[in-house]
């Protein structure tokens, strides 16, 4: 594992990650996810069906993916852009492995900020204590696959934050939840895909079923690791496109 994972690339990311004025923004998506769990808990009657809607829609389409986004393109993308990456790169370091252990520490902060805050409105949100773990596990595995898409991102373009917000808002917000055919290249909807299969609940609006959530999910995940790998690799020691 420690050819392919590196401990010291990592806690440098972790530290430089959290140290940044940007990860004060993490919380805040998360304490809105949860108010808003407890405002529409104070506002609505006892028995009716909101907790998979607002937990879910909102947790998927908006928590999830813009933590993701900007976790994501920043452990990577932000060497990349302030020219520290030509250190890095200079280094006998395995191309591949500076991305699998960029990625992993962007998964498991997303996890946190993202996934965590899921299950603690879940468990919030009246008589849904299955619908909490099911939605933290959907947000688990959306976390895997948003920061591989974003890392990969990161490394292909320097617009990646606009880009993935385009994607975010565009294909996931809206042609994600209206043309069915969408669903395919929907990470939201991956995660939902997991969620459903745990706890059925026709108000999570998850299109897709569980093999094909996870076939598609480990798809995308894969390859846009093994791509963001690639375009590292073509590198050179100034990090122009050798």
């Amino acid at each position: 594992m420690s050819g392919f994972f590196n401990p010291v690339i990592a806690s440098i990311t972790v530290r430089a990650t959290l140290g940044r004025r940007r990860a004060l923004l993490f919380a805040i998506p998360a304490v809105v996810l949860i108010a808003l769990t407890l405002a529409v808990r104070a506002t609505h009657p006892a028995g009716s069906s909101w907790e998979a809607q607002i937990l879910g829609d909102f947790g998927f389409s908006v928590l999830l993916p813009l933590l993701a986004l900007i976790i994501g393109t920043g452990v990577l993308g932000a060497d990349i852009d302030d020219g520290s990456a030509i250190h890095l790169l200079a280094t006998p370091v395995r191309r591949g492995s500076i991305v699998l252990t960029k990625w992993v520490v962007a998964a498991v902060l997303t996890m946190l900020f993202a996934a965590v805050p899921e299950l603690i409105a879940g468990l919030l949100a009246p008589n849904s204590g299955k619908l909490a773990f099911a939605l933290f596990v959907g947000a688990l595995v959306g976390s895997v696959i948003y920061t591989a898409v974003f890392v990969m991102a990161s490394v292909l373009t320097t617009r990646a934050i606009a880009a993935g917000l385009l994607y975010v808002l565009i294909w996931e917000g809206l042609l994600g939840n209206i043309v069915g055919g969408a669903r395919i290249l929907s990470i939201a909807h991956y995660s939902l895909g997991i969620a459903n299969a745990i706890y059925p609940d026709k108000d999570l609006n998850a299109g897709l079923g569980l093999s094909t959530s996870l076939v598609l999910g480990i798809v995308v995940t894969v390859g846009a690791l093994v791509l963001a790998s690639r375009r590292l690799s073509s590198f050179a020691i100034k990090g122009e496109p050798a």
